[in-house]
């Protein structure tokens, strides 16, 4: 009996996986060479967190592959070249103070040692088991090259870029490429959602969106650009021959070792084509709904809404609200053998086990609407619909929640009571939304202030009205200041921002009566609904966020 066979039989007889699971996963690690472990996650029969605990317990150490993996050079800067060729080690990532890094031999606790003592620096050594040959090839491969933006720049500048996917070099050796290599490493660190790669007539800007807001990370000269274009197109597969078109495309790597995502888009424009980066980190993409942020109020009335066994339930808000992020919170919540959950999504951005999950091609037929009468077939109990964008995807989306079934579905509204006159007004009748709407949750994200550095101040006479106290009360509030742990900008990570209207009986016969907006909400604060302002203003008098943050997403004017 082999190695692998004696750990999964360990699996399956402390119950974490069945003899099946065990079969097809021994099945598939003979056909791809991969740690049964590693398998066994990507198969969904064991999920990370545990596994990590069991492999753990049993080995002691996780393994990786390195093809594919992306550098990062504050890492590899850490080991010289001598010292990993000669211990055969390579450095992964470096994040805050945890450095991870790939041994042939991760339980060699003199090696450890040794690497400590060379490192000279007080971190902490998360070591991953790699194949030698791999360790090997990562060492040629991106040692002996300048990795700093500003060296490679610099190499650039001296006309190295010239020889640019060359066939007499590695393709490692052109600066170029290990430009956008590093950019890209860059911004997964530093938490960006986008990377903007903006031509103007004599520079090229490049900006991240950290938390919401677009920052100037860089300025490079214009005569980069045709070979920046060039690569960024090779790495997604766009046509490089087409200038004048607008082009979507996508690529995989491995950034600090884990996969990301990126989408790309080409947009021509008047100094040349415009990129834009979507990152989709698969680790930060589900998060437990606990692990939202949300206030308690609004976590109480979300799952009271998910508790409700059949009706359709919304998400709306603009985009990058966090509304996919909820979603994808809320299935994996009820994500579970007995409960089939399929997906329509343009495009599929976070994979998941157990979920079947369709991407939307207007260009074959494959809409919305099309895709539910589809869905509708394959016996589901919850259905997820990425958008609602017209009246027939929305009473298909009605319908399906009238048959017996539970639908999340996304809407653009500015507001939780917006989307009954959204809903009325592309074409859907009071009788149909009365009885079958679970609820509404509107979400909006503000940034956070950095814990590490905020300032307390008292607020005038005019911010004290706003927050919701007298003049004569003693008030603290916080303000952004910056520090080496927030990038200088003061903030840190973002909230989600919340309304949640939870349907009734009451509500439902306002609906169905025709009642005005302003009716139903006043009968819905009555029942205890707080408005996403107050929810805001709550997050301001906490020392969470600023009033010039939640300024961005609400309206302070109505207070005044």
């Amino acid at each position: 009996m082999s190695q692998h066979q004696l750990f999964g039989d360990k699996l399956v007889d402390e119950g974490y996986i069945t003899q099946d699971e065990l079969r097809v996963a021994l099945k598939e690690q003979k056909i791809s060479g991969k740690k049964l472990g590693e398998v066994l996650i990507t198969l969904g029969f064991l999920s990370a967190e545990v596994s990590r605990e069991i492999i753990g317990d049993v080995v002691g150490f996780s393994s990786m592959s390195l093809k594919g993996v992306l550098p990062d050079g504050a890492a590899l800067a850490l080991i010289s070249e001598s010292f990993a060729r000669t211990h055969l080690v390579m450095p992964i990532s470096l994040t805050d103070d945890h450095l991870k890094i790939a041994m042939s031999s991760p339980d060699d606790i003199l090696l450890l040692d040794k690497i400590k003592r060379h490192i000279k620096r007080s971190l902490y050594l998360e070591p991953v088991l790699v194949v030698e040959n791999e360790i090997q090839y990562a060492i040629d491969h991106f040692y002996g090259y300048e990795l700093s933006i500003d060296g490679i720049i610099r190499e650039l500048e001296t006309g190295q870029a010239e020889v640019f996917l060359s066939g007499e070099q590695t393709e490692y050796s052109q600066p170029m490429v290990r430009l956008v290599d590093n950019i890209l490493t860059d911004a997964v660190k530093k938490g960006a959602s986008d990377i903007h790669f903006e031509p103007e007539e004599y520079y090229i800007r490049i900006r991240y969106r950290i938390d919401g807001v677009l920052q100037q990370i860089r300025l490079l000269h214009k005569s980069f650009w045709s070979a920046l274009v060039v690569r960024l197109k090779v790495m997604s597969n766009l046509d490089l021959t087409d200038q004048r078109m607008p082009q979507d495309g996508r690529m995989d790597l491995l950034v600090h070792g884990r996969e990301i995502d990126f989408r790309v888009s080409s947009l021509p424009g008047s100094h040349g084509e415009n990129f834009v980066l979507r990152i989709l980190d698969r680790d930060k993409g589900i998060i437990p709904l606990d692990d939202l942020g949300l206030d308690p109020h609004s976590l109480r009335e979300l799952r009271l809404m998910m508790s409700r066994p059949t009706g359709i339930l919304l998400v709306t808000g603009p985009t990058g609200s966090g509304k996919t992020t909820t979603l994808y919170s809320m299935l994996n919540e009820v994500n579970d053998e007995g409960v089939n959950i399929m997906t329509l999504e343009d495009p599929v951005e976070y994979p998941m086990n157990r979920i079947r999950q369709t991407a939307i091609n207007e260009e074959i037929g494959m809409t919305f609407a099309a895709g539910i009468r589809s869905l509708m077939r394959q016996d589901p109990d919850i259905i997820l619909i990425g958008e609602i964008r017209d009246g027939e995807t929305a009473e298909m989306a009605l319908r399906a929640a009238m048959t017996g079934h539970q639908v999340f579905a996304t809407l653009h509204t500015n507001s939780a009571i917006g989307a009954i006159p959204r809903l009325l007004d592309i074409g859907i009748s009071p009788s149909i939304l009365s009885g079958n709407i679970i609820g509404i949750m509107a979400q909006r994200l503000t940034r956070r202030l950095c814990p590490h550095c905020r300032e307390p101040y008292e607020p005038d006479a005019f911010e004290k009205k706003l927050v919701g106290f007298n003049d004569n009360e003693q008030v603290v509030l916080y303000k952004a200041k910056g520090c080496d742990l927030c990038g200088g900008v003061g903030f840190k990570g973002r909230l989600a921002v919340l309304e949640t209207l939870r349907f009734n009986e009451e509500l439902d016969d306002m609906l169905l009566g025709q009642a005005s907006q302003h009716a139903m909400l006043e009968k819905a604060l009555e029942q205890g609904y707080t408005s996403m302002l107050h929810n805001a203003l709550r997050r301001v008098r906490a020392g969470e966020t600023t009033l010039e943050e939640i300024s961005r997403i609400v309206d302070l004017t109505e207070l005044v």
